[in-house]
């Protein structure tokens, strides 16, 4: 018996792992911080990716190269056996060599085109379900921050309470405000890329069903189709007025019905990236007594829809309010004159945790006065990510049948 043994009443086993698992010269190993953000969860690889060719300099151009060549790494991280439904992965990888030239101050201009060129610190990629590869996720983004932070790839000020950093997503640079004490970074603010509307009060025909349901279509950092719930609740879709998470399945079934709908009917795509819509729908349910606060329920896909085949009518919730759902929302409210620059915005998940939104100022997307540029606003989250694992991800590519993942359609 140790002398204090308060801390050593747990099992302690010996063990060793086979090394067929690490010797072979291609063996994958992939080393991962687990988080959750507000409850949802984020898997971020340290270790293990292989990097993408020279020529990938930026996050959207190594973004492109892992959804055509690299999708297995995706598969086998948030695919079963090794992940589940809401699984979500973050591949980061160090700054571009050689780093980008920052942008003379002769050829700046006051819009956020910029932004996406400035020299960037570490690179992220962001990967979900159905080879989704968003240009920017709020809650992943959080995770990743709390997870370098947290294990000391990026140092915390140890004499104030704040660090400051910059991460390069797919959409541009994501500048981060961490709040941190006693080595836990407490929340994490992020300043996002530009989120605008591109339709208000689109109608769209739900196949099968026969029924409209009137949308909103917004950029927040994926394409959102936006459904306010209090202007269809006697409509006959069995939505109701109110997000209950025991009625998430119908939820999704319906929510993915109208997003595909929405982006058969209404296609859209990002003025200046390759990034087309929609991909993501939310359901509001906005506060009877408070517009600067609403709840929200995040449908994702999980699979291909087939209007042929009714058990392709699936999908997942999103447990954490969503970032760049929360900037789509955001985004929305500005443009019905609902939400100013500076207030505040609280949005509640389906398991009732919250993100906190503000739009930090107007902008625009594309040149100013250009007939194609939109109006857009510069929003901000603050949120927090807790770290819930530690794994080395490796695949007995001799044994096992499943080296990159299946699906079975009873939970997805």
């Amino acid at each position: 018996m140790l002398e204090d043994d308060s801390n050593n009443n747990t099992t302690d086993i010996f063990f060793r792992l086979p090394p067929r698992l690490f010797d072979r010269k291609n063996a994958t190993i992939l080393e991962c911080i687990d988080c959750h953000a507000a409850g949802e969860p984020a898997r971020v690889v340290l270790a293990g990716t292989p990097l993408p060719p020279q020529d990938c300099q930026t996050a959207l151009a190594k973004r492109s190269y892992m959804m055509n060549h690299m999708d297995h790494l995706r598969r086998l991280l948030i695919l079963e056996p090794r992940g589940y439904p809401c699984q979500n992965v973050n591949f980061v990888f160090p700054p571009p060599t050689p780093p980008t030239p920052p942008i003379p101050e002769n050829n700046k201009n006051k819009n956020n085109n910029d932004r996406r060129r400035q020299p960037p610190s570490l690179q992220y990629v962001i990967a979900e379900q159905n080879k989704i590869y968003p240009a920017m996720s709020g809650h992943n983004t959080i995770c990743v921050a709390t997870a370098l932070l947290e294990t000391g790839v990026i140092p915390m000020n140890e004499t104030t309470t704040t660090t400051n950093f910059t991460l390069e997503a797919p959409a541009g640079p994501i500048h981060i405000t961490a709040h941190c004490q006693d080595g836990k970074a407490k929340s994490i603010v992020l300043k996002n890329a530009p989120s605008f509307v591109e339709h208000l009060d689109v109608v769209v025909t739900i196949p099968i069903l026969n029924q409209t349901v009137v949308c909103d279509i917004a950029y927040g950092g994926m394409w959102y189709c936006v459904v306010d719930l209090s202007k269809h609740e006697n409509q006959g879709l069995g939505l109701g007025s109110s997000l209950d998470p025991n009625r998430a399945s119908e939820l999704c079934r319906i929510g993915e019905m109208i997003k595909v709908a929405c982006r058969e009917q209404f296609p859209v795509n990002h003025p200046e990236l390759d990034y087309p819509g929609c991909d993501i729908l939310v359901f509001r349910e906005p506060s009877n007594n408070n517009r600067l606060k609403a709840k929200n329920a995040v449908v994702m896909s999980n699979n291909e829809l087939d209007w042929d085949r009714p058990e392709t009518f699936t999908a997942m919730l999103d447990r954490s309010p969503c970032g760049t759902g929360t900037c789509a929302v955001m985004a929305v409210l500005h443009a019905r004159g609902e939400l100013h620059v500076g207030e505040e915005f609280i949005h509640e998940s389906i398991v009732g945790t919250e993100f906190v939104g503000t739009i930090l100022e107007e902008t625009t997307i594309g040149e100013p006065n250009a007939d194609d540029s939109k109006p857009a606003i510069v929003p901000q989250i603050r949120g927090s990510a807790y770290i819930t694992q530690y794994s080395r991800v490796v695949v007995d590519s001799e044994y096992d049948p499943f080296p990159t993942g299946y699906r079975v359609g009873d939970i997805w």
